[in-house]
């Protein structure tokens, strides 16, 4: 059967390569449950063959010059810019996400990235201190990329994290990356893959040299190689808790630098003088944007109890602009799960949710939304929210990373605080008030790395964003994010013609 798109294969040393592994997945588009193409599987002797392609790139990168560096980048964000639409097709029929979305965020905001980074090494950004210790002595202080560094995301079946985020994750991670002089392989996920060749494509079209940005396609057990490699000097993983915590320890173990964004279970707090319209509006991009597959979904809504019924009435008058749909409609902004196994995984929350943990089901549930009969065997759910929610539950503790909100009552702030901190994870958290000198005490109390104010989501390249707890190591994008791909050498130098010693005679 011919299918839409032609086989992909692996990427390193400057062009493409066929896996001589032999074998082969096939990535599927979430709307339709078809197949999009063939992902040829590396080997571990092409994963060999695309480190030692990076780790021969990387004397030559590492000292090119950062004028030279910043021009590649920008050039890269250019070709970015230029494909826009057509890279935002593609991965709207490999994540499922409406092309509203990908044609506006993802691609724009990951170019956004590229031009930051190269902005700051072209305008001395990586520039170390120099110091006068007294006349005749001094310290300078130098900034040396790492060496080969590893970027991946991983997918596991039950209790995964999908990343419907890839293409815009990739450009983030790789954009400090490259302009800190460092060489890479990025592995997409394996359930959203189809962006990872073109990447490499437009990299080398903008002059990135032979063997900087390799690309290796595969699942857990090809991470699992990379990971361990000796000649990975960092890991950079975006997955889930339990797997990163894995990724984590193994590459701290052999000494690598490690960054990790892991899960969330992030709490949005409305105080009782928020506007109810800009609140609810907010609750709702916290939860159903791209279906609810964002690390940084506000899915516990805190809410005061006096606002129970103006809050519950204006989300259900709301709801109905959540529109599910064909994927190049202008009018559709939902689209569906990332993956089968994705799917039956937030399908069982919602049905714990029912059945089990007893909250009130304000409106979704189990049956797939109102769509064409064309897209009826993909991966559709409907909005859902559960309300009168507490903080014991199932559906309120642990990650879905689907469309998916729990609504949870309180009587004060100080409360709503302390249960909204009753968490092992800590990646983002919001509030939303009129009082903004509330707003800054709430926000200093929450135990996240990520805050908003009276407004949700928003991660621009200027702002460093990471995990607190169990949600990460690190930080990406700002000028905290490239610091993460850098090592420090610090010099003392004496001119005073005498070394100082203990060691003289009496």
């Amino acid at each position: 059967m011919s299918l839409p798109f032609p086989p992909r294969q692996l990427y390193y040393d400057g062009q493409v390569h066929a896996a001589s592994s032999g074998q082969s997945f096939q990535t599927i588009n979430p709307a339709t449950a078809t197949p999009l193409a063939d992902i040829q599987i590396a080997s571990r002797a092409d994963i060999d063959k695309a480190i030692g392609a990076a780790d021969r790139a990387f004397p030559s990168w590492s000292q090119t010059p950062l004028i030279t560096r910043a021009r590649i980048l920008h050039k890269a964000a250019a070709l970015l810019r230029e494909r826009n639409d057509e890279i935002a097709r593609v991965e709207t029929l490999d994540s499922g996400k409406a092309f509203t979305e990908t044609s506006t965020v993802d691609v724009v905001t990951g170019a956004d990235v590229l031009e930051y980074y190269a902005n700051f090494i072209g305008g001395g950004g990586l520039n170390g201190e120099t110091t006068q210790l007294r006349e005749d002595a001094w310290v300078y202080s130098k900034k040396a990329p790492l060496g080969v560094a590893l970027l991946f995301s991983q997918i596991l079946s039950y209790g995964q994290r999908c990343s419907s985020w890839d293409p815009f994750s990739a450009l983030w991670k790789s954009a400090a990356c490259l302009a800190a002089g460092n060489t890479m392989i990025y592995k997409p996920s394996e359930f959203t893959p189809l962006h990872g060749q073109t990447l490499a494509e437009i990299y080398t079209a903008a002059g990135l040299p032979a063997g900087v940005f390799n690309v290796i396609n595969g699942a857990g057990d090809v991470g699992a190689y990379l990971t361990s490699h000796p000649t990975i000097a960092k890991v950079s993983f975006t997955g889930q808790v339990s797997t990163g915590m894995k990724v984590a320890g193994s590459a701290a173990g052999n000494m690598k630098y490690v960054t990790m964004e892991l899960g969330g279970k992030s709490p949005l707090i409305i105080c009782p003088d928020a506007e109810l319209e800009n609140a609810v509006d907010g609750a709702m991009m916290a939860n159903f944007y791209s279906t609810g597959q964002v690390c940084t979904n506000g899915t516990r809504v805190f809410v005061p109890r006096s606002m129970k019924a103006a809050f519950e009435k204006c989300l259900l008058e709301k709801i109905q602009y959540v529109r599910a749909g064909p994927l190049f409609d202008k009018q559709t902004n939902f689209g569906p799960l990332s993956s089968a196994v994705h799917y039956e995984k937030v399908v069982s929350y919602i049905r714990h949710g029912i059945e089990t943990d007893h909250a009130t089901l304000l409106c979704g549930g189990l049956e797939k939304p109102s769509i064409p009969k064309d897209l009826q065997a993909g991966f559709w759910v409907q909005p859902t929210v559960f309300t009168d929610c507490t903080d014991s539950m199932r559906i309120v503790k642990e990650e879905i990373f689907g469309p998916v909100m729990s609504i949870l009552y309180y009587d004060s702030v100080d409360e709503a605080v302390q249960r909204a901190n009753t968490t092992e994870l800590g990646l983002a958290a919001g509030v939303f008030t009129k009082d903004l000198n509330q707003a800054h005490r709430v926000i200093d109390q929450l135990q996240a790395g990520i805050t908003w104010v009276n407004t949700w989501g928003e991660s621009p390249a200027e702002m460093a964003v990471g995990g607190w707890k169990k949600s990460g190591l690190g930080v990406e994008n700002g000028r905290r994010g490239i610091e993460a791909w850098l090592q420090n050498k610090s010099t003392l130098v004496d001119m005073s013609g005498a070394v100082a010693t203990v060691f003289a005679k009496l």
